[in-house]
């Protein structure tokens, strides 16, 4: 039997992808196996959104292609965003990949990997996997994408050239899969997108996220349901209303807003300004006084000066976001941004990704201490025998990017369960507490 291994690179939706390819895998009979180095085949999901994201793609490939030589694999197979974008510079520059397959042909990998030939397939439009997918995340949690590709053409990204138009699943297939996953131990539903907020405009001709929204909460089994890349332009007063009636839907929503200053986000190509922006953190913190808010920024777009800086580092304190990334410029080839003069030194990018951090630490500590006292509900990840508790999330952590609750308990808590937890400490992004 043919052993495959696949190394899942980016994003969740990236991650999401390679779960399906797994599930094609083993439903053709191919085994899946987590070490590379009695693999026949190794796939490598790549990233490219940024530069970063791009050199860890090829510091991947050249790692993992060793075991051609030192270890059993006959093919190495590059998939994903990277695939897509470089196809021939890879097969050109990395002689050791025997394929790439693009966004659009990951349906396909069965016949790339039983294929004795090198294959280039990148010309089809991104379809959804309709096969069970073999979920790589916790027992209790999955990620659920309701839609791929991108619509909104901002100026800095590469996302609607590699991954295509926006194209939604409906409503039905969403829900099927949830019920799936819930009569299989999932508990936690991570509702992702390149923008949810868009959900069902191109198939039903209008916004259809909240009523997925109600028909995933009378999931039985789901107890929660966690919103993620949610365009601030595009968040109404129904869907406010929805996360605030549901009580499954957690008080904890993604809201990538990029900068803050007017003139910045014009040339990043995004709709709004600062004054919608405020506005729409304002209502949903009106409206859901305990809601935990994440964001994105970008620091050192072209032509962003002192003084543009210098107020996006007052939003940020003002406006205390609950869980902040923050991310330096990256120039990427064939994008508007990319030919924009008044491009920022990268020196510069660091400085002021530095004192935006800084600022979030002082936000983010203030935040935390205020939960001293509280009762929380945590989600049990694990247990720590070193540090002899354990650990999980509350509402206001999503699942690898923020921060852990961690807490004593006279007995032992399986993964997955729902314990109420209280607050005694708080230390940076992490809390520490007691089992009621």
């Amino acid at each position: 039997m043919t052993k495959v291994a696949i190394a899942s690179l980016g994003c969740a939706k990236n991650l999401v992808d390679t779960e399906g390819m797994l599930g094609i895998i083993t439903q053709n009979g191919l085994e899946r196996v987590d070490d590379e180095s009695i693999a026949d085949v190794i796939i490598i999901n790549t990233c490219c959104f940024i530069n970063d994201a791009k050199q860890e793609s090829i510091d991947t490939i050249i790692e993992l292609a060793k075991w051609k030589t030192e270890g059993q694999c006959k093919r190495l197979i590059v998939t994903g965003c990277m695939a897509q974008r470089y196809r021939d510079e890879i097969i050109k520059e990395l002689p050791e990949v025997d394929a790439v397959v693009g966004v659009g042909s990951i349906a396909d990998i069965v016949s790339v990997i039983n294929s004795g030939e090198n294959n280039i397939l990148c010309d089809k439009e991104y379809s959804h996997i309709t096969s069970e997918r073999i979920r790589t995340t916790p027992a209790y949690s999955a990620y659920l994408k309701v839609a791929d590709g991108c619509d909104n053409h901002c100026t800095y990204c590469v996302i609607p050239s590699i991954r295509g138009r926006y194209i939604s699943r409906t409503i039905e297939d969403i829900v099927k899969e949830a019920e799936n996953l819930a009569k299989n131990g999932v508990k936690e539903l991570i509702i992702i997108a390149q923008d949810t907020t868009n959900y069902g405009m191109d198939i039903y001709g209008e916004v259809r996220l909240c009523e997925l929204l109600n028909k995933l909460c009378e999931i039985e089994g789901i107890k929660w349901i966690r919103l993620h890349y949610c365009y601030p332009e595009r968040i109404t007063d129904e869907l406010i209303d929805t996360i605030a009636k549901n009580e499954k839907i957690c008080n904890y929503i993604d809201i990538p807003i990029q900068h803050c200053n007017d003139d910045i986000l014009r040339k990043m190509g995004r709709r709004g300004n600062k004054a919608q922006l405020v506005e729409v953190i304002t209502k949903l913190r009106n409206k859901i006084p305990d809601i935990a808010i994440r964001t994105s920024l970008i620091t050192g777009f072209p032509t962003e000066t002192d003084d543009q800086f210098a107020e996006l580092e007052e939003f940020v304190e003002k406006m205390k976001f609950d869980r902040l990334g923050i991310f330096t410029y990256s120039q990427e080839e064939e994008t508007v941004a990319a030919e924009m003069e008044g491009q920022i030194d990268e020196e510069v990018k660091r400085n002021r990704l530095e004192m935006l951090m800084f600022a979030q630490a002082e936000v983010a500590e203030e935040i935390s201490n205020a939960k001293v006292g509280r009762v929380l509900t945590v989600l049990v990840e694990d247990y720590d025998p070193l540090i002899k508790q354990h650990f999980g999330r509350s509402v206001a952590d999503s699942i690898d990017i923020d921060g852990k609750v961690f807490f004593k308990s006279k007995e032992l808590i399986p993964a997955g369960e729902f314990v109420e937890v209280t607050i005694v400490e708080a230390m940076d992004y992490d809390l520490f507490g007691t089992a009621k």
